[in-house]
């Protein structure tokens, strides 16, 4: 099949045995297949415009037969080779409940080493898509720049993470398939988030003693942070929860503390 078309007059696929789309179903629906293709899809104008500010590399773009005739300059400039095909087609590589009528199959960001000195979160063998994905969206609002997940963790740039990070991924240093050892690179403090012991979260802000910057260590949704990891913390911080709850999902204590170490940010403006 021949991709020597303009960007005005897309290539049309017409078989759901192309193997353009066979090969695009695999990167859009498995969850770790783009670590093979070193590429990743995105669905949907929002996140295929959070893409585009940020200047994000796209390979080809993907649009269905009814929106083609919308589609706006900007996302028809943006790849090399624009595809369009029928609706059903669309929603055969979408791994959405309701396609997104357009897409993305992006080039995965050049790969990075650990920053020793971002303000950071650590992730232990976190397992839920749409935990991890609501945690990069968090990081991205607060300006906690890298995010470092330990082997075990869910994939970070799969399709799921990908909608829940809602274009976080695009603002963050992100680095998975880590060992803990690899944690010895980082110069901060490392907390670990405990509900039993340590200090807690609001008396260290008021008495401006939370360190700033530091790497949050958040744990695994049922077993928590491992004993070994547990055992590098710097310190230890509960949150407090007044009505007797074990725990707090992992999402929101990861919000509670990236949002404690911005506003410890700006008190020592």
């Amino acid at each position: 099949m021949s991709f020597d078309s303009t960007r005005d007059e897309p290539t049309w696929i017409t078989s759901k045995d192309n193997a353009t789309l066979k090969a695009l179903r695999r990167v859009s629906q498995e969850s770790t297949h783009y670590r093979q293709t070193q590429t990743f899809w995105i669905e949907g104008e929002h996140l295929c415009q959070a893409a585009l500010e940020k200047g994000v590399k796209v390979k080809r773009a993907f649009f269905s037969a009814s929106i083609w005739p919308d589609v706006g300059a900007s996302f028809k400039a943006v790849a090399e080779h624009n595809l369009c095909l029928s609706d059903a087609l669309f929603e055969s590589i979408s791994a959405l409940g309701s396609a997104g009528l357009m897409g993305f199959e992006c080039e995965m960001p050049a790969s990075e080493g650990i920053d020793p000195q971002s303000m950071t979160l650590v992730l232990d063998r976190l397992q839920d898509a749409g935990n991890v994905g609501a945690i990069l969206r968090t990081a991205a609002a607060m300006g906690c720049s890298q995010v470092l997940a330990i082997k075990g963790t869910a994939a970070l740039w799969s399709g799921k993470v990908l909608r829940a990070g809602m274009g976080a991924h695009f603002s963050l240093r992100l680095i998975e398939g880590l060992q803990e050892s690899d944690l010895e690179r980082l110069r901060l403090p490392l907390l670990a988030t405990s509900s039993h012991q340590g200090a807690y979260l609001h008396d260290l802000l008021a008495k401006g003693q939370l360190p700033n910057p530091c790497a949050w260590l958040m744990g695994h949704e049922g077993q928590g942070l491992s004993a070994s990891l547990l055992a590098r913390a710097d310190q230890h911080v509960r949150i407090l929860q007044t009505h007797g709850q074990e725990s707090l999902n992992v999402a929101v204590a990861a919000s509670i503390c990236v949002y404690s170490s911005a506003v410890m940010g700006q008190l020592n403006l």
